[in-house]
């Protein structure tokens, strides 16, 4: 399974309910949708290991709760989760919310709710997942530069010539132009336009990481 496709998971003990919602979201589309009796098998399958989306009801028969499931989920970013349960107080609402849940749908299941609201947010999954991995590539190709090219491509990226980064960096123009042959073949990148691109798309992946972490998302 492709890194960016992902799959769509149901944890949904009552049988009838967890038939009605594969059945509407696998009519029609091309993407995997599998369903599970509890946690427990939903686990015990491996199945987060693709990342997705997951729809699962807070009350779950066997030793894994949903309190349980939605913390080990928490932590992973290709997992988008939503919740469905009935009769919650504040407190547990929170929790569910305030615990990373992406959203929380009435209980029981009405399948055409659940496809008006998974269906989009699996298109946003992908290009979120998208995103990510040209954020991770980026950074790859970026990371085998040494501190004084990195520096060097800082100077490129502020718009200045090879003179220029010369003086700022107190080198020679000579070394600087080799600096930059360097950097291009660590790189393997094609122009400066498409350097330039991939320092543009790893800085925006440390910027998102640095807002998660600042706003706890």
């Amino acid at each position: 399974m492709s890194e960016t496709q992902g799959e769509i998971h149901l944890v949904l003990p009552d049988p009838v309910e967890r038939a009605a919602c594969f059945r509407v979201l696998a009519a029609g589309a091309a993407r995997v949708v599998r369903s599970f009796a509890s946690a427990d098998d939903y686990l015990g399958a491996e199945a987060d290991h693709g990342g997705g989306l997951l729809l699962f009801h807070w009350c779950q028969p066997g030793a894994t709760s949903g309190s349980a499931l939605l913390a080990h989920v928490a932590t992973r970013p290709d997992i988008t989760a939503f919740v469905t349960a009935e009769r919650l107080s504040l407190d547990e609402t929170r929790l569910i919310l305030r615990g990373g849940a992406f959203d929380l749908l009435p209980a029981p299941l009405d399948p055409r709710l659940v496809h008006r609201t998974l269906d989009p947010a699996f298109g946003d999954w992908q290009l979120c997942q998208r995103d990510r991995l040209m954020r991770r590539t980026a950074a790859a190709r970026l990371a085998a530069l040494t501190p004084r090219e990195v520096d060097i491509l800082d100077a490129i990226a502020a718009g200045l010539g090879n003179k220029a980064i010369a003086r700022r960096l107190a080198l020679s123009p000579r070394t600087v132009e080799v600096h930059r042959a360097n950097i291009m073949r660590r790189a393997e990148a094609g122009s400066i336009a498409e350097l330039l691109r991939l320092r543009f798309i790893a800085e925006s992946g440390r910027d998102a990481a640095a807002n998660s972490f600042r706003f706890g998302a």
